[in-house]
């Protein structure tokens, strides 16, 4: 489960907390240092307690109790910060009588507290849960769970349409190319069809011939299947690899230089990659709609090729259930062979109206969600609550990768090595990111020029898998429009009281008019809400029933102005108001002192108050109307700051901005002094990214940027003048985009002689 991560990362901002508000916890500190510590010494015993929980019910009791505990932690000291905040403010009772109480009112709950850990602490021995390191091994059940996986190569699925194209591509990479033994990959997510495409190759006519001798399902040719490799670590078991040379496979595949081949099935592209580094692992992909319609007619009617003569009801809710499935095989042939023994209506309609719950239980040990859940067991700790999250989207929803990252970082769900190395935190995140698409848990939508990942989804099956997993744990709950128990006037119906994030498909006002009773909730996230204005007063309820939220996302929300309420979350660290209509912010924004990220655009002014924000970290607000002064040479820690004006960055020190690593302006360039604008940007010293971008009725004259030795990516919209020489561009440039510059000359002749230049991108208006 996600419990380890989820602790671990809990115990974390507990300890930062310790440290960054010890204004507020003077007191408690003590108290709270302890609860800590305590809290601290529990992680050692989760990892072997994850491992048991999925096999004993005990355990799970256990880990569940130690989550509550951390949650209680949690609770309490940023209650008391939020509470201990709010006396500072009240000058007649910043040392009056109700600062003790609430002093009282806290070391009586972290007592409490520390008391239920005890007990916690001494159920474990009983339940024979080890420290970290005594107990190493894959649990039983998971191990059966897995070799349930395995089959004999001969026992060769019949229905098998739709690979011919993929068989034919395989065969050919075993029976040709060159003469070093080689590792051919199979790769891609639990039941799309690995080990039957492995199988129907395995015995085609073609490699039959090819390798007579030895097939395998191991000194002559031979061919050895390896279905189902799960880690790095399981191939080198396998392998034998030597531990200092990861090509030396010793005596048990040897290279006799004779086209001796290993076919190789997995998850996880990394493990492929691992096993040949030379050879390119070959990616199946889910089935097209017509593909994954002939499966299931093999499957259901027994007549894929005249499944029309079938009732044309049964063709409809047919068809509809194999769109669910989204071209996953195994989801396909399971549903179609349950549909194959009762051909009615009433019983397809039964199936069609409740298709998840069919495919988590249809078959057992081999039914769809239990193969996939194998995906989801075997990820290491730091990943799970990052897979969960993903799972707050709608259905088919494409994920903005940036947007990602930052709620993960907000989230508390991606700690670098050193917890102050905030720049490493992006990075760690799309590393993660990598990891869980190379593990085929999430689907590529689209890659930038570059290769990195964009945009992203998640497949129908791996988000209900996960929505089931976060509910077993209190990780998070959706409130959609079309579920029945969205009408329910109680909240305590839909939430528990601790549950931690929420995501709304709903309209506000309806959501806005549910009875809240998740005082502590640190999520939520607005999705789908149509085109109605939210008035001002739909939003108070946000301040009054959710204070110790961390991330809040308005994200397409047409909202008529944000509250003055909302300057009271005092621990929001991620505000999102991109493509709201707001035109204007109250200055109570300036007291949001956690904020880490603020994504607005299309302001008619963003308010001289964001230098109060001494934690942001990313700051975007494109698209201001007016062009006032902006103070921002405070925010010490901003990486990222996007739609500032060139007139409002001239009037700050950017030598004070020591981590911003990428910067996007916009405006009337012809504002500022040319040179003293440039010297501003060559004090950046660890800038990597600048996108210039002038307003309609501004230009470029030729730019004088070979004093920024540090940029590596330019991009520049609007009117250029003159194209600036060669030796007047930054000297490490390696990405450049010119976009709508209605230049006068051919460009080439200057761009061809930069000598680090490895992306050129040229866009007309």
């Amino acid at each position: 489960m996600a419990t380890e991560a989820l602790v671990s990362f809990a115990v974390e901002r507990l300890g930062d907390k310790l440290i960054q508000e010890a204004k507020f916890l003077k007191g408690v500190s003590r108290q709270a240092d302890r609860l800590h510590r305590d809290l601290r010494a529990m992680e050692c015993f989760l990892e072997e307690a994850d491992k048991k929980q999925e096999e004993d019910s005990r355990v799970r009791n256990w880990v569940s109790d130690i989550r509550e505990a951390v949650y209680n932690a949690e609770d309490i000291i940023d209650m008391f910060i939020l509470n201990a905040q709010s006396l500072r403010r009240n000058f007649f009772l910043k040392c009056g009588f109700k600062k003790l109480i609430n002093r009282y009112k806290v070391g009586k709950k972290i007592e409490a507290l520390q008391l239920g850990l005890l007990d916690i602490s001494n159920r474990r021995e009983a339940l024979g849960i080890k420290n970290i390191g005594e107990g190493r091994s894959r649990s039983a059940k998971n191990q059966m769970l897995q070799g349930l996986r395995r089959s004999s190569p001969h026992a060769e699925e019949h229905v098998v349409v739709g690979l011919e194209k993929e068989a034919d591509e395989l065969v050919n990479q075993l029976i040709g190319g060159d003469l070093r033994r080689r590792v051919i990959s199979l790769v891609g997510m639990g039941g799309i069809g690995k080990t039957t495409l492995a199988k129907k190759v395995y015995n085609h006519r073609q490699v039959v011939e090819c390798f007579p001798d030895c097939r395998a399902w191991a000194y002559k040719r031979y061919l050895i299947i390896l279905d189902d490799v799960w880690s790095c670590r399981d191939w080198n078991c396998l392998a034998k690899v030597s531990s200092n040379d990861h090509d030396c496979l010793g005596n048990v595949f040897p290279d006799g230089g004779n086209g001796s081949r290993l076919l190789l099935t997995t998850r996880d592209k990394d493990v492929a990659l691992h096993a040949d580094a030379r050879s390119t692992p070959q990616e199946m992909q889910l089935l097209f709609k017509q593909k994954s319609w002939n499966w299931f007619c093999g499957k259901a009617f027994l007549d894929h090729v005249d499944a029309d003569r079938y009732p044309p009801d049964l063709v409809q809710l047919g068809r509809e259930m194999v769109d669910k499935c989204n071209g996953l095989p195994l989801a396909i042939v399971v549903l179609g062979g349950f549909l194959s023994r009762d051909m009615s209506h009433t019983e397809w309609r039964k199936v069609h109206d409740n298709i998840n719950a069919y495919l988590a239980k249809e078959g057992s040990q081999t039914g769809v969600m239990t193969v996939l859940n194998l995906s989801y067991i075997d990820l290491p700790s730091y990943l799970k609550p990052c897979f969960l999250h993903l799972s707050l989207f709608p259905e088919d929803y494409v994920i903005s990768t940036r947007k990602l990252f930052l709620l993960w970082i907000a989230e508390g769900f991606v700690l670098s090595a050193e917890q102050a190395d905030q720049q490493s935190m992006k990075v760690t995140a799309e590393v993660y990111l990598n990891e869980l698409i190379n593990r085929n848990l999430i689907q590529v939508v689209r890659m930038s020029v570059n290769a990195r990942v964009v945009e992203c989804r998640v497949h129908d099956l791996m988000r209900e898998l996960a929505i089931g997993k976060a509910k077993e744990q209190n990780f998070f709950r959706i409130h959609d429009i079309e579920d029945p128990l969205s009408s329910s006037t109680s909240n305590s119906s839909l939430f528990s009281s601790k549950c931690r994030r929420q995501s709304i498909y709903s309209d506000m006002e309806r959501y806005a008019s549910v009875e809240h009773n998740t005082p502590y909730l640190r999520s939520l996230l607005f999705f789908n809400l149509g085109h109605e204005i939210c008035r001002f007063s739909q939003l108070d309820f946000i301040g009054k029933c959710f204070k110790v939220l961390r991330v809040l996302d308005l994200e397409g929300v047409k909202v008529e102005s944000l509250p003055s309420i909302v300057g009271t979350l005092i621990h929001l660290r991620y505000l999102g108001l991109r493509h709201t209509g707001l035109k204007l912010l109250p200055l109570s924004i300036g007291n949001l002192r956690s904020l880490q990220t603020l994504n607005v655009n299309n302001l008619k002014q963003v308010p001289n108050v964001i230098w109060k924000i001494q934690n942001m970290r990313y700051l975007y607000m494109e698209g201001q109307k007016y062009d006032i002064p902006l103070k921002i040479d405070t925010l010490e820690n901003l990486q990222v700051l996007s739609g500032i004006t060139f007139k409002q960055w001239i009037q700050n020190n950017s030598s004070k901005l020591t981590c911003l690593g990428k910067l996007k302006l916009e405006g009337r360039y012809e504002l500022v002094e040319g040179v003293e604008f440039w010297k501003s940007i060559a004090k950046l010293r660890v800038l990597k990214s600048l996108y210039l971008k002038a307003s309609e009725e501004s230009s470029f004259p030729s730019l004088a940027m070979d004093s920024c030795l540090y940029l590596s990516k330019l991009d520049i919209k609007g009117h250029m003048q003159k194209l600036s020489e060669s030796f007047q561009f930054p000297p490490n440039l390696s990405q450049l985009t010119l976009d709508s510059c209605r230049l006068d000359c051919d460009p080439m002749p200057i761009l061809e002689k930069l000598p680090k230049l490895l992306t050129l991108r040229l866009r007309a208006e």
